[in-house]
Order: structure tokens, then C-alpha cells, then sequence
């Protein structure tokens, strides 16, 4: 695998057969779950929402280290709701769009915006897809 990392932190190793309705696991096996397509009312997960859990669970990590350069205490209840959107372009092309709604119960507007704003910088999913998603985020 050829990559722009001058240090690799984690490789995260998945395997999925079947694509939208069948299943996937991770090698450490901490995940094995049953896909399937969004609104058909199957069993199973879709990997749209694993994007969102994903993006949410690295988003409070950036605010972490946010919080830590501001000198700032990261509330405890700290939350992040995604709510990531399939949908189709003008040219028929499948696109996502996601919106992010970060819970900073406690702290100050100029506060809960410098985080949010650091966070989004910092976090690897908000650079991924940054100029390709259209990204939302609320607080």
C-alpha cells in the first residue's frame, strides 16, 4: 500500500462479502455485523451510519485535543450526532452529506465554536472528506 503517512498510528483491518446486504467484520473480530440497504427494513447495519458512528467517535477525539490546546475541560457528556445523507446529484451521481450537531453542554458559544472549529481542522474524517462532502455542523 503506497500512502503520504510518514507515521502509521493504526491500520484497521475489515472484511465484507455480499457489499450492501451482507456482512462485514474486522479481523480482531470486535465487529461482525449483517449489512443491508438503507430503508429496506432488513437486519443489519448500513455504512452509512457506521460513517457517522465513525466521523462522531473521531469528531469528540479532535475536541479532545481542542479542549487540551485551549486549556479548556471537555464536559464529560460530550456528544456528537451525525446525520449522514445518501442522496443523488444533478448529473445522477450518488453523493453524501452530513451534518453534525456537537453537544458542549456547559461551555460558552465563543467556546463551543473555537472547539468545533479546531476539531474540525484536526479530526482525519473532517480532512478526508473536506471539498467533497457537504459538511453541516451545529452546536
Amino acid at each position: 500500500m503506497t500512502h503520504s503517512l510518514q507515521t502509521v498510528v493504526y491500520t484497521a483491518h475489515t472484511h465484507v462479502t455480499g457489499g450492501r446486504s451482507g456482512k462485514g467484520r474486522s479481523s480482531d473480530g470486535a465487529i461482525d455485523v449483517a449489512l443491508s440497504t438503507p430503508g429496506s427494513n432488513r437486519p443489519g447495519t448500513n455504512p452509512e451510519q457506521l460513517f457517522g458512528i465513525g466521523w462522531s467517535a473521531c469528531f469528540i477525539g479532535a475536541l479532545g485535543f481542542a479542549a487540551n490546546e485551549l486549556k479548556v475541560k471537555l464536559p464529560a457528556d460530550t456528544a456528537v450526532d451525525a446525520d449522514v445523507v445518501l442522496g443523488k446529484t444533478a448529473n445522477g451521481e450518488y453523493q453524501l452529506a452530513v451534518k453534525l450537531d456537537v453537544k458542549l453542554p456547559g461551555l460558552d458559544e465563543a467556546t463551543r465554536r473555537q472547539l468545533v472549529d479546531i476539531a474540525h481542522q484536526t479530526c482525519p474524517y473532517s480532512r478526508m472528506t473536506r471539498g467533497d462532502v457537504d459538511v453541516e455542523i451545529v452546536t
